[in-house]
């Protein structure tokens, strides 16, 4: 049997996301899309027409503020800036499509768990169990500050404080609520039954929440969970939490190296290495031919600004580049950091001699995700090539211009992955964990970590 391809559109509620400068092409929406609902509603009909899983919508905190010391490159560029809340949005997409999943990034660092655990019961009610949770740690130092947060955990604690955060959402989602608390029983006056409601009773390092939880459950009661730790610390996280994983590799034998290690930890974690599914991000530029392909990634470069694309990745990096020449080879630098950053590329191009500004031109069109630019054969034919080598399950597509390049790709490329039996023609279930793992697949395994957490016997 051929294996099925998994579809997540990945965008923002912000200015061309990871293309930065693509606010001056004539084919990009975004400038004025992101403020609009109604732009949002035809973006997910567009995507539950070409029967992708799910919008997979990022968020950040705070500004990229390491370049130059100062965040004005980053707002001078939209990297990211402005930028909406996502959450909000999810429900009115959810009212005009039937099928479309939404998984939207929530941070562990700003929020509280009891305010995370009661927002996703909410939108996975109202989207009749569509909605996912990207689960992720943040760092940027503006955005600690602007939510009073004076303690600076490095990259390990904030994971060991994330593994705790998730205990107790699973307590409030899994175990708050028996499955037969709401009764509705208007002849006997009980809507809910209180000896059904239990407390939680959490008293950990980081938490102390005693509930109950205060929705009553919900179609998938947890909704799916996403992750996109890649660290050693961040796999081991994932490999215990995720159901799906978000990935960024250079090149295929790196990501059949990652997906490996992955599966593996998986199973290290009491699970199964089919428990979790592997997105590939990729940029895919496609047109009827390959020479209109690359003609119009051609384009897009001639709109790109590698100076907010470097403000980006200083950011992400915590690492001032605008202090390295940019022309000077960067294996000639011996900073462990410069060197570390470098080796990212050097995967990607490893005959290139990498400079700073040849990393800020190929960031500055599609970020660091690998490019595929072609007709929809060829484009199809790489997609195949990243699920069989790469032993990836599906990809988390992140368009240059949007919402053209997801029109372009759900014209162009589904019809032909369809062809080839790829990828779904129609939903066989109606949530979103069911998108991933079958009909009928609503509720997290009993294998997962979630099952495990334990709760005080004694009511509220």
């Amino acid at each position: 049997m051929i294996k099925q391809m998994h579809l997540n559109g990945f965008t923002q509620c912000c200015i061309n996301h990871h293309s930065e400068g693509m606010w001056k092409h004539p084919l990009d929406g975004t400038q004025r899309g992101y403020r609009d609902i109604h732009y949002w509603m035809e973006l997910a009909k567009l995507l539950e027409r070409g029967c992708f899983d799910s919008l997979f919508l990022a968020d950040v905190h705070g500004t990229y503020s390491v370049y130059r010391d100062s965040r004005d490159t980053a707002v001078r560029h939209a990297v990211q800036f402005p930028s909406n809340d996502p959450t909000v949005i999810i429900p009115a997409m959810a009212a005009v499509t039937r099928h479309l999943g939404f998984a939207c990034t929530y941070s562990t660092t700003y929020f509280a768990p009891y305010q995370t655990a009661k927002l996703f019961s909410t939108l996975d009610h109202l989207t009749r169990g569509r909605v996912g949770w990207n689960v992720v740690t943040s760092y940027l130092a503006d955005a600690n500050a602007n939510f009073s947060i004076e303690e600076d955990l490095d990259h390990d604690a904030r994971y060991d404080r994330a593994d705790e955060y998730m205990d107790v959402v699973y307590k409030l989602w899994e175990h708050s609520w028996d499955e037969d608390a709401v009764r509705r029983d208007a002849m006997g006056d009980v809507f809910t039954d209180p000896a059904k409601v239990h407390d939680i009773g959490h008293r950990g390092t980081w938490f102390q929440v005693p509930g109950p939880h205060m929705c009553e459950p919900s179609p998938q009661r947890t909704p799916m969970i996403f992750q996109a730790g890649q660290s050693g610390r961040g796999t081991r996280f994932a490999a215990r939490h995720a159901e799906a994983i978000f990935s960024v590799h250079p090149n295929l034998e790196s990501c059949a190296k990652g997906a490996a290690a992955l599966r593996k930890a998986a199973l290290e974690a009491g699970r199964r290495a089919e428990d979790v599914r592997i997105c590939q991000g990729v940029t895919v530029v496609v047109a009827p031919t390959d020479e209109e392909a690359r003609m119009k990634f051609e384009t897009c470069r001639r709109h790109a600004s590698p100076e907010g694309a470097l403000a980006l990745f200083s950011g992400w990096a915590g690492v001032d580049v605008s202090q390295v020449s940019a022309e000077k080879p960067l294996d000639q630098f011996e900073s462990n950091a410069i060197q570390g950053l470098l080796g990212y590329f050097k995967a990607a191009d490893p005959g290139r001699a990498w400079t700073m500004r040849d990393i800020g031109e190929y960031m500055s069109v599609g970020s660091i995700m690998p490019k595929i630019i072609g007709s929809p054969q060829t484009v199809a034919d790489a997609l195949e090539t990243w699920m069989e080598e790469g032993d990836v399950d599906g990809f988390n597509l992140v368009p240059i211009t949007q919402p053209s390049g997801f029109r372009d790709f759900v014209e162009l490329v589904v019809p032909e992955l369809q062809r080839r039996g790829r990828l779904r023609s129609a939903y066989e279930g109606n949530t979103l964990r069911e998108h991933y793992f079958g009909a009928g697949q609503t509720r997290l395994p009993a294998n997962h970590p979630a099952h495990r957490c334990v709760i005080p016997s004694r009511r509220r």
